[in-house]
């Protein structure tokens, strides 16, 4: 029997309780399918800082990497942000992603037939949204220095420093191709090269590199046409290539167009070595221990573990084909609500979709 470890990060607010309904889903689909899974829980984010002292415990980091894959929840708490830069939750996950040399972020965003009416925009604009935001994850603004905040002055002053070398985005681009050629062969790089000098280079070494393969569709945009154009008509895109800062925003911004998003989930990759699989939403901690978080995002996370880092394609379909009954039923949690559904909890929903499978 194939037997596979995997780190399990539940994190803050929601994440205890959508973790919990993810081990079921994963205890389940494995005896299904004749693999086992090895449940490693280690701490991590604003509960790790308040047990260890810090977000990311070098105990943590060692058990992620000599994993098979990492499965995280989701960390932050208001409650954090008065601590310094380095303490909070987030410098925590920036620490997991180049500690694991985690560059690209992918995030598929597909609508699901039985939650078009969720969603904000109308339903000829988003029925046939299915795409991919491929952003470079460990480069750009987040890491670039120096960095910093200027007291000396009148006038108190911050600044941050957006950095790119030509290398990362070359890897960057060559995995979006990968993708793109397994999907419609058309990619669209987001960048603001009529401003920044570094998206100038970026702009330049992400054509250079697409030329060279003639059977792929390429296209440029701005960032804010970018944005614009998710809203207006974002079935035009297929795979979005772009940098930290834009990815983390236009992945964000296109996830509701799902309607939730609560459904969405993400997987960050590097050339080898085990990749970190998350929902794309934060931590909700205002609706923390009332059990109504929607697990569905995390329980995608997980198919797609299964899938790229697992190679259980079998078992990661199952899951998402049972998401996709019971959605299809007219079962809910409450962010999905349209007003003719039957609004379950998260544990309740768990259960439906374990029965599912």
């Amino acid at each position: 029997m194939k037997k596979y470890k995997v780190v399990l990060l539940s994190g803050d607010g929601i994440g205890p309780e959508i973790s919990e309904v993810s081990k079921k889903i994963l205890k389940k689909v494995s005896r299904k399918y004749s693999f086992e899974i090895e449940i490693n829980e280690q701490l991590f984010g604003g509960i790790a800082y308040e047990k260890k002292g810090f977000p990311a415990p070098e105990e943590t980091l060692d058990q992620c990497k000599i994993s098979d894959a990492v499965l995280l929840a989701c960390v932050g708490d208001i409650k954090y942000d008065s601590l310094p830069r380095e303490l909070r939750p987030e410098s925590g996950l920036l620490k997991l992603r180049s500690a694991l040399n985690l560059f690209a972020n992918i995030r598929p965003v597909k609508i699901r037939k039985s939650l078009i009416g969720s969603s904000t925009l109308k339903k000829e604009i988003v029925e046939n949204v299915d795409l991919v935001v491929v952003r470079e994850l460990i480069g750009g603004i987040y890491f670039g220095n120096p960095r910093g905040h200027i007291t000396n002055t009148k006038v108190p002053k911050a600044f941050n420093t957006m950095v790119y070398d030509a290398s990362e985005i070359e890897r960057i681009t060559n995995i979006a191709i990968k993708i793109a050629n397994q999907r419609n062969k058309k990619i669209c790089s987001v960048d603001k090269s009529n401003v920044l000098e570094v998206s100038q280079l970026w702009r330049d070494t992400v054509s250079n590199i697409t030329s060279k393969d003639k059977n792929l569709s390429f296209s440029n945009m701005y960032v804010d046409n970018a944005a614009m154009q998710l809203v207006r008509d974002p079935s035009q895109f297929d795979v979005i290539l772009t940098s930290n800062l834009f990815g983390d925003i236009l992945s964000d911004l296109a996830a509701m167009l799902t309607g939730s998003i609560g459904m969405l989930p993400s997987a960050s990759l590097n050339n080898n070595g085990p990749g970190v699989f998350e929902p794309v939403h934060g931590s909700a901690p205002d609706i923390a221990g009332k059990n109504i978080a929607n697990p569905i995002a995390m329980l995608l996370s997980a198919s797609m573990m299964l899938k790229i880092g697992l190679n259980e394609s079998e078992a990661a379909e199952n899951i998402e084909n049972a998401i996709d009954r019971v959605l299809s039923r007219g079962f809910r949690t409450a962010d999905l609500n349209n007003g003719s559904c039957q609004i379950l909890s998260c544990s309740e929903i768990g259960e439906k979709i374990i029965n599912e499978i």
